[in-house]
């Protein structure tokens, strides 16, 4: 650990000290440190799926309602194979970090993460303490849509021609009228997706977010090109006067007083401000 990394650590030790909950605010980044791709750029995603950097497609044309039209088994096959990586995947040791940080804050912790890998449930945060704001690749809808139906994706099994990014045999299909299911995932140029399960995650982060007094926020691998996260967790900081933690490996620039930027993997940053923290020092 580098002294500057450790000066920054006990910092953001400081804020957590004097919190009374933890707003965890995370993007792509977090995932990094998994294994997962955080699709920065053509060149990242290209790496990741090299079918579709051989076709020139991007992420924003494969990530579309559009491509659910027009070649539903090129969309299945990208989203499929994603489904199939998420199931895979552990979450690495900094899911545990925070899990133990949201146990010793008086008034518990409540997650806000544009990501849709599901890895923060799968890392032991209750279902009930997580907004997706972007929604599930865990979860599917009709592409119509038919109806406001949201049905988890546990019966689904993908079957992927990773070489072509392809779905193979029967797409899915919606249990109500039989046409294509799709993830309910925020797409670009979506304007059919189904955000009631958001909406519902949504209400109970403002719920909880009226119940604490003194939060920090600790946001994760969020960028500017996106910028959901970034800005919830700016307006949480600013509106309770609490703390701001910016993690991030390339663009870890803050502004206010009250906020730390580091410039570092997610992981590798909650290491260092676990080492630094001795405990909460406030009452409930």
């Amino acid at each position: 650990m580098t002294d500057a990394l450790a000066t920054l650590a006990r910092r953001a030790a400081e804020q957590l000290d004097a919190a009374d909950a933890l707003v965890i605010a995370a993007g792509a980044g977090m995932g990094v440190d998994s294994g997962l791709p955080d699709f920065r750029g053509n060149e990242g995603f290209w790496r990741a799926y090299p079918a579709l950097a051989r076709a020139q497609l991007d992420f924003i044309r494969v990530a579309s309602p559009a491509t659910f039209r027009t070649d539903p088994a090129l969309a299945w096959g990208f989203y499929g194979h994603r489904l199939a990586l998420y199931r895979e995947t552990t979450p690495h040791p900094g899911f545990a970090i925070l899990r133990r940080w949201a146990a010793r804050m008086p008034r518990g912790a409540f997650v806000f993460t544009s990501n849709v890998d599901g890895q923060f449930q799968k890392a032991g945060f209750p279902e009930d303490e997580v907004h997706e704001c972007h929604g599930s690749i865990h979860h599917l809808q009709c592409t119509e849509p038919c109806s406001d139906a949201i049905w988890p994706a546990r019966a689904l099994a993908p079957s992927i021609d990773a070489e072509a990014c392809r779905w193979l045999g029967a797409l899915p299909t919606c249990p109500a009228c039989g046409g294509l299911a799709r993830p309910n995932i925020l797409m670009f140029g979506d304007g059919a997706w189904l955000a009631v399960r958001s909406d519902a995650q949504q209400l109970r982060l403002d719920a909880w977010l009226q119940q604490v007094r003194r939060p920090v926020v600790v946001e994760l691998g969020a960028g500017t090109h996106i910028p959901s996260v970034r800005l919830f967790g700016e307006a949480v900081a600013r509106a309770s006067g609490g703390g701001l933690v910016r993690v991030n490996p390339r663009e870890a620039g803050v502004r206010g007083a009250r906020e730390i930027g580091i410039a570092s993997g997610a992981l590798e940053a909650l290491r260092a401000i676990d080492a630094a923290w001795e405990g909460p020092a406030v009452d409930a």
